[in-house]
Protein backbone atom coordinates (compact mmCIF):
# COMPACT_ATOMS: atom_id res chain seq x y z
CA UNK A 1 0.00 0.00 0.00
CA UNK A 2 1.41 3.55 -1.31
CA UNK A 3 1.87 5.62 1.61
CA UNK A 4 0.99 9.52 1.76
CA UNK A 5 4.82 10.64 1.04
CA UNK A 6 4.71 7.38 -1.93
CA UNK A 7 1.86 9.88 -3.32
CA UNK A 8 3.04 12.42 -2.81
CA UNK A 9 6.82 11.99 -4.58
CA UNK A 10 5.38 10.20 -7.60
CA UNK A 11 2.18 12.50 -8.20
CA UNK A 12 2.90 14.16 -11.80
CA UNK A 13 4.23 17.60 -11.46
CA UNK A 14 5.03 20.60 -13.45
CA UNK A 15 7.19 23.44 -12.13
CA UNK A 16 6.85 26.81 -14.12
CA UNK A 17 9.23 28.57 -11.34
CA UNK A 18 12.59 27.12 -12.20
CA UNK A 19 16.32 29.02 -12.97
CA UNK A 20 18.54 26.47 -15.73
CA UNK A 21 21.09 27.71 -14.41
CA UNK A 22 20.36 26.15 -10.80
CA UNK A 23 19.40 22.82 -12.15
CA UNK A 24 23.39 22.22 -12.59
CA UNK A 25 24.67 19.10 -10.99
CA UNK A 26 27.14 20.52 -8.16
CA UNK A 27 29.71 18.04 -9.67
CA UNK A 28 29.21 19.43 -13.23
CA UNK A 29 29.62 22.76 -11.46
CA UNK A 30 32.97 22.20 -10.13
CA UNK A 31 34.07 20.81 -13.25
CA UNK A 32 33.30 23.53 -15.47
CA UNK A 33 34.63 25.99 -13.25
CA UNK A 34 38.13 24.30 -13.22
CA UNK A 35 37.94 23.89 -17.27
CA UNK A 36 36.92 27.34 -17.46
CA UNK A 37 39.10 28.69 -15.03
CA UNK A 38 35.78 30.38 -12.67
CA UNK A 39 36.80 30.40 -9.36
CA UNK A 40 34.39 29.46 -6.49
CA UNK A 41 34.67 30.95 -3.69
CA UNK A 42 34.90 27.61 -1.35
CA UNK A 43 35.87 23.72 -3.13
CA UNK A 44 33.56 22.59 -0.47
CA UNK A 45 30.33 22.64 -1.91
CA UNK A 46 28.15 22.55 1.24
CA UNK A 47 29.81 25.37 2.11
CA UNK A 48 29.59 26.80 -1.30
CA UNK A 49 25.27 26.36 -0.51
CA UNK A 50 25.67 28.52 2.60
CA UNK A 51 24.25 31.96 1.93
CA UNK A 52 23.47 34.59 4.29
CA UNK A 53 20.19 36.56 2.46
CA UNK A 54 19.57 36.82 -1.23
CA UNK A 55 22.56 39.16 -2.56
CA UNK A 56 24.87 36.23 -1.33
CA UNK A 57 23.21 33.94 -3.15
CA UNK A 58 22.99 36.45 -6.25
CA UNK A 59 26.78 36.09 -6.08
CA UNK A 60 26.77 32.31 -6.13
CA UNK A 61 24.15 32.27 -8.74
CA UNK A 62 26.61 34.35 -10.96
CA UNK A 63 29.30 32.42 -10.53
CA UNK A 64 26.96 29.37 -11.32
CA UNK A 65 25.96 31.38 -14.70
CA UNK A 66 29.69 32.20 -15.67
CA UNK A 67 30.63 28.18 -16.05
CA UNK A 68 27.94 27.90 -19.29
CA UNK A 69 29.77 29.54 -22.21
CA UNK A 70 29.30 26.72 -24.52
CA UNK A 71 26.46 25.88 -26.10
CA UNK A 72 27.26 22.17 -25.68
CA UNK A 73 27.61 22.59 -21.87
CA UNK A 74 24.08 24.44 -21.36
CA UNK A 75 22.58 21.32 -23.95
CA UNK A 76 24.32 18.74 -21.02
CA UNK A 77 22.89 21.03 -17.74
CA UNK A 78 19.43 21.10 -19.41
CA UNK A 79 19.12 17.57 -20.20
CA UNK A 80 20.88 16.52 -16.61
CA UNK A 81 18.41 18.74 -15.08
CA UNK A 82 15.42 16.89 -16.70
CA UNK A 83 16.80 13.12 -15.63
CA UNK A 84 17.32 14.50 -11.88
CA UNK A 85 13.93 15.55 -11.77
CA UNK A 86 12.39 12.66 -12.88
CA UNK A 87 13.89 10.55 -10.46
CA UNK A 88 13.36 12.56 -7.56
CA UNK A 89 9.80 13.88 -7.99
CA UNK A 90 7.99 12.78 -11.30
CA UNK A 91 8.86 16.05 -13.43
CA UNK A 92 6.33 15.93 -15.87
CA UNK A 93 6.63 19.81 -17.48
CA UNK A 94 8.83 22.71 -16.64
CA UNK A 95 9.61 26.05 -17.72
CA UNK A 96 12.93 27.55 -17.16
CA UNK A 97 13.80 31.04 -16.63
CA UNK A 98 16.88 32.52 -18.32
CA UNK A 99 18.77 35.12 -18.92
CA UNK A 100 19.90 35.94 -22.27
CA UNK A 101 22.19 39.34 -21.26
CA UNK A 102 24.17 37.12 -18.57
CA UNK A 103 24.97 34.50 -21.32
CA UNK A 104 25.47 37.54 -24.35
CA UNK A 105 27.98 38.43 -21.79
CA UNK A 106 29.95 35.03 -21.84
CA UNK A 107 29.54 35.21 -25.38
CA UNK A 108 26.65 32.94 -25.89
CA UNK A 109 24.25 35.13 -28.24
CA UNK A 110 20.30 35.25 -27.74
CA UNK A 111 19.85 32.35 -30.97
CA UNK A 112 22.46 29.82 -29.99
CA UNK A 113 21.82 29.72 -26.24
CA UNK A 114 17.81 28.76 -27.34
CA UNK A 115 19.06 26.21 -29.72
CA UNK A 116 21.19 24.77 -26.76
CA UNK A 117 17.97 25.07 -24.46
CA UNK A 118 16.60 23.13 -27.13
CA UNK A 119 18.70 20.25 -27.88
CA UNK A 120 19.01 19.59 -24.43
CA UNK A 121 15.70 19.89 -23.12
CA UNK A 122 13.84 18.22 -26.79
CA UNK A 123 16.05 15.37 -25.94
CA UNK A 124 14.53 14.87 -22.54
CA UNK A 125 11.21 15.44 -23.93
CA UNK A 126 11.77 12.80 -26.78
CA UNK A 127 13.29 9.91 -24.13
CA UNK A 128 11.71 11.04 -20.66
CA UNK A 129 8.22 12.58 -21.75
CA UNK A 130 8.80 15.86 -19.99
CA UNK A 131 7.78 18.92 -21.66
CA UNK A 132 9.12 22.40 -21.13
CA UNK A 133 8.76 25.81 -22.22
CA UNK A 134 11.60 28.81 -22.14
CA UNK A 135 11.08 32.02 -20.25
CA UNK A 136 13.48 35.28 -20.93
CA UNK A 137 14.20 36.94 -18.08
CA UNK A 138 15.45 40.60 -17.02
CA UNK A 139 18.27 40.92 -15.11
CA UNK A 140 17.13 43.65 -12.65
CA UNK A 141 20.59 44.76 -11.91
CA UNK A 142 21.23 46.05 -15.75
CA UNK A 143 18.67 48.82 -15.80
CA UNK A 144 15.21 49.27 -17.36
CA UNK A 145 17.14 50.02 -21.45
CA UNK A 146 18.80 46.68 -20.83
CA UNK A 147 15.05 45.12 -20.45
CA UNK A 148 13.55 46.79 -23.50
CA UNK A 149 16.76 45.43 -25.48
CA UNK A 150 16.28 41.90 -24.88
CA UNK A 151 12.63 42.07 -25.40
CA UNK A 152 13.23 43.28 -28.85
CA UNK A 153 15.90 40.33 -29.23
CA UNK A 154 13.47 37.82 -28.18
CA UNK A 155 11.04 39.33 -30.82
CA UNK A 156 13.26 39.60 -33.24
CA UNK A 157 14.11 35.88 -32.86
CA UNK A 158 10.93 34.26 -32.51
CA UNK A 159 10.98 30.49 -31.32
CA UNK A 160 7.64 28.38 -30.25
CA UNK A 161 9.53 27.15 -27.30
CA UNK A 162 9.96 30.86 -25.73
CA UNK A 163 6.33 31.78 -24.62
CA UNK A 164 7.18 34.66 -22.39
CA UNK A 165 9.38 37.10 -19.95
CA UNK A 166 10.61 37.56 -16.39
CA UNK A 167 12.44 39.69 -14.17
CA UNK A 168 15.06 38.58 -11.52
CA UNK A 169 17.65 39.46 -10.12
CA UNK A 170 17.68 42.77 -8.34
CA UNK A 171 18.54 46.28 -9.00
CA UNK A 172 21.18 47.80 -8.17
CA UNK A 173 19.91 49.51 -5.10
CA UNK A 174 19.42 45.74 -4.03
CA UNK A 175 15.26 46.46 -5.02
CA UNK A 176 12.60 44.77 -6.94
CA UNK A 177 11.06 47.91 -8.29
CA UNK A 178 8.87 46.30 -10.73
CA UNK A 179 7.71 49.45 -12.39
CA UNK A 180 11.44 50.28 -13.52
CA UNK A 181 10.31 48.01 -16.36
CA UNK A 182 7.24 48.92 -17.41
CA UNK A 183 8.01 49.94 -20.86
CA UNK A 184 9.94 46.57 -21.20
CA UNK A 185 6.49 44.40 -20.28
CA UNK A 186 4.43 46.72 -22.44
CA UNK A 187 6.40 45.63 -25.50
CA UNK A 188 6.34 42.46 -24.63
CA UNK A 189 2.46 42.19 -24.02
CA UNK A 190 1.89 44.55 -27.67
CA UNK A 191 4.01 41.39 -29.06
CA UNK A 192 2.14 38.45 -27.09
CA UNK A 193 4.13 37.43 -24.79
CA UNK A 194 3.59 36.03 -21.41
CA UNK A 195 4.65 37.88 -18.31
CA UNK A 196 5.50 37.34 -14.82
CA UNK A 197 7.92 38.46 -12.54
CA UNK A 198 9.68 38.49 -9.14
CA UNK A 199 8.30 40.17 -6.32
CA UNK A 200 7.02 40.21 -2.89
CA UNK A 201 9.57 37.70 -2.51
CA UNK A 202 11.30 38.34 1.09
CA UNK A 203 10.39 41.02 4.12
CA UNK A 204 12.98 43.86 2.12
CA UNK A 205 10.33 43.63 -0.88
CA UNK A 206 6.71 45.36 -0.62
CA UNK A 207 3.37 43.86 -0.61
CA UNK A 208 2.82 46.82 -3.35
CA UNK A 209 4.80 45.52 -6.20
CA UNK A 210 2.37 42.74 -6.12
CA UNK A 211 -0.07 44.65 -7.10
CA UNK A 212 2.03 46.95 -9.34
CA UNK A 213 3.09 43.57 -11.17
CA UNK A 214 -0.49 42.69 -11.35
CA UNK A 215 -2.19 46.28 -12.41
CA UNK A 216 0.39 47.52 -13.91
CA UNK A 217 2.82 45.43 -15.77
CA UNK A 218 -0.35 43.39 -16.19
CA UNK A 219 1.51 39.84 -15.74
CA UNK A 220 -0.03 36.67 -15.87
CA UNK A 221 1.73 34.88 -13.00
CA UNK A 222 3.58 36.45 -10.24
CA UNK A 223 6.72 34.92 -9.03
CA UNK A 224 7.11 33.89 -5.43
CA UNK A 225 4.70 37.07 -4.19
CA UNK A 226 4.99 36.18 -0.17
CA UNK A 227 4.19 39.33 0.99
CA UNK A 228 0.78 39.77 -0.36
CA UNK A 229 -0.25 38.43 2.57
CA UNK A 230 0.32 41.00 4.68
CA UNK A 231 -1.68 43.26 3.20
CA UNK A 232 -5.37 42.72 3.70
CA UNK A 233 -6.22 45.19 0.69
CA UNK A 234 -3.51 43.61 -1.86
CA UNK A 235 -4.45 40.27 -1.28
CA UNK A 236 -7.98 40.86 -1.55
CA UNK A 237 -6.42 42.20 -4.99
CA UNK A 238 -4.31 39.11 -5.95
CA UNK A 239 -7.04 37.20 -5.02
CA UNK A 240 -9.95 38.86 -7.50
CA UNK A 241 -7.91 38.73 -9.97
CA UNK A 242 -7.09 35.22 -10.54
CA UNK A 243 -3.40 35.50 -11.29
CA UNK A 244 -1.38 32.67 -10.36
CA UNK A 245 1.43 32.41 -8.03
CA UNK A 246 4.91 30.08 -8.34
CA UNK A 247 5.95 29.44 -4.57
CA UNK A 248 8.99 27.93 -3.96
CA UNK A 249 9.15 26.76 -0.32
CA UNK A 250 12.72 25.74 0.38
CA UNK A 251 14.29 28.95 -0.90
CA UNK A 252 12.20 31.09 1.94
CA UNK A 253 13.64 29.10 3.85
CA UNK A 254 17.62 29.38 2.54
CA UNK A 255 17.27 32.95 1.53
CA UNK A 256 14.76 34.69 4.64
CA UNK A 257 15.04 31.89 7.25
CA UNK A 258 10.79 31.71 7.08
CA UNK A 259 10.58 27.63 8.67
CA UNK A 260 8.68 25.58 7.55
CA UNK A 261 5.24 25.54 9.29
CA UNK A 262 1.90 25.96 9.57
CA UNK A 263 2.58 29.74 9.61
CA UNK A 264 4.36 30.16 6.86
CA UNK A 265 3.18 32.55 4.06
CA UNK A 266 2.90 29.59 1.38
CA UNK A 267 0.47 28.44 3.59
CA UNK A 268 -1.32 31.31 4.12
CA UNK A 269 -1.53 31.93 0.36
CA UNK A 270 -3.33 28.53 0.15
CA UNK A 271 -5.64 29.04 2.94
CA UNK A 272 -7.05 32.28 1.74
CA UNK A 273 -7.62 31.07 -1.93
CA UNK A 274 -5.04 32.20 -3.77
CA UNK A 275 -4.14 30.12 -7.21
CA UNK A 276 -0.84 28.64 -6.00
CA UNK A 277 1.25 26.33 -7.48
CA UNK A 278 4.66 24.95 -5.83
CA UNK A 279 8.14 24.98 -7.44
CA UNK A 280 12.02 24.58 -6.50
CA UNK A 281 13.05 28.11 -7.68
CA UNK A 282 16.81 27.15 -8.05
CA UNK A 283 16.71 23.64 -6.80
CA UNK A 284 20.24 22.08 -6.56
CA UNK A 285 21.50 25.37 -5.50
CA UNK A 286 18.40 25.67 -2.85
CA UNK A 287 19.64 22.14 -1.59
CA UNK A 288 15.81 20.72 -2.65
CA UNK A 289 14.37 18.65 -6.10
CA UNK A 290 10.60 19.29 -6.94
CA UNK A 291 9.87 15.79 -5.07
CA UNK A 292 10.91 17.31 -1.58
CA UNK A 293 9.22 20.39 -1.77
CA UNK A 294 6.07 17.89 -1.71
CA UNK A 295 7.12 15.40 0.42
CA UNK A 296 9.04 17.76 3.05
CA UNK A 297 8.28 21.41 2.71
CA UNK A 298 4.30 21.21 2.42
CA UNK A 299 3.77 18.28 4.56
CA UNK A 300 6.02 20.13 7.25
CA UNK A 301 3.46 23.71 6.28
CA UNK A 302 0.14 21.58 7.34
CA UNK A 303 -1.25 21.08 3.79
CA UNK A 304 -2.91 17.91 3.28
CA UNK A 305 -2.54 15.19 0.59
CA UNK A 306 -6.22 16.14 -1.16
CA UNK A 307 -4.96 19.51 -1.19
CA UNK A 308 -1.32 18.49 -2.30
CA UNK A 309 -3.16 17.13 -5.19
CA UNK A 310 -4.71 20.03 -6.13
CA UNK A 311 -2.07 22.27 -5.92
CA UNK A 312 -0.10 19.37 -8.30
CA UNK A 313 -2.60 20.03 -10.89
CA UNK A 314 -2.86 23.77 -10.73
CA UNK A 315 0.77 23.30 -12.01
CA UNK A 316 -0.06 22.34 -15.12
CA UNK A 317 -3.40 24.81 -15.21
CA UNK A 318 -1.64 27.82 -15.14
CA UNK A 319 1.21 26.64 -17.32
CA UNK A 320 2.00 28.48 -20.71
CA UNK A 321 2.26 25.55 -23.50
CA UNK A 322 -0.40 25.69 -26.35
CA UNK A 323 -3.84 24.24 -25.15
CA UNK A 324 -3.59 20.48 -26.66
CA UNK A 325 -0.78 20.15 -24.56
CA UNK A 326 -2.44 20.98 -21.70
CA UNK A 327 -5.12 19.23 -22.04
CA UNK A 328 -3.34 15.88 -22.86
CA UNK A 329 -1.41 16.46 -19.70
CA UNK A 330 -3.86 17.21 -17.59
CA UNK A 331 -5.65 13.86 -18.79
CA UNK A 332 -2.12 12.38 -18.09
CA UNK A 333 -2.45 13.78 -15.01
CA UNK A 334 -5.72 13.01 -13.72
CA UNK A 335 -5.17 9.02 -15.36
CA UNK A 336 -2.03 8.69 -12.94
CA UNK A 337 -3.49 9.96 -9.89
CA UNK A 338 -6.84 7.93 -9.93
CA UNK A 339 -3.91 4.81 -10.52
CA UNK A 340 -2.04 5.85 -7.34
CA UNK A 341 -5.59 6.40 -5.40
CA UNK A 342 -6.81 2.65 -5.95
CA UNK A 343 -2.47 1.77 -5.59
CA UNK A 344 -3.18 3.20 -1.93
CA UNK A 345 -6.15 1.62 -1.36
CA UNK A 346 -4.62 -1.94 -2.09
CA UNK A 347 -4.43 -4.24 1.30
Amino acid sequence: MLSDADILRLLPKAELHCHLVATMRLTTLRELAHRYGVRLRTDDLEELLDYRGLPDFLDVFQVAQEVLRDPADIARVAYEGVVDAVRAGNLRYREYFVNPDNFAALGVDYPSLVDALVDGLGRAERELGVGYRIIAAINRSLGPEAAVAMVQTVIAHPHPAVVGIGQDYLTPELDEDPLRFAAAYALAERHGLRRSAHVGETMAASPQNVRDAIETLHVDRVDHGYRVVDDAEVLAFARSSGVAFTCTPHSTYELSHWELEPGHRIARMIREGLLVTIATDDAVLFKTDVGREYTVALTAMGVGLADAVRLARAGFEAAWCDDEEKRRRLADFDGLVAALAGARDLP
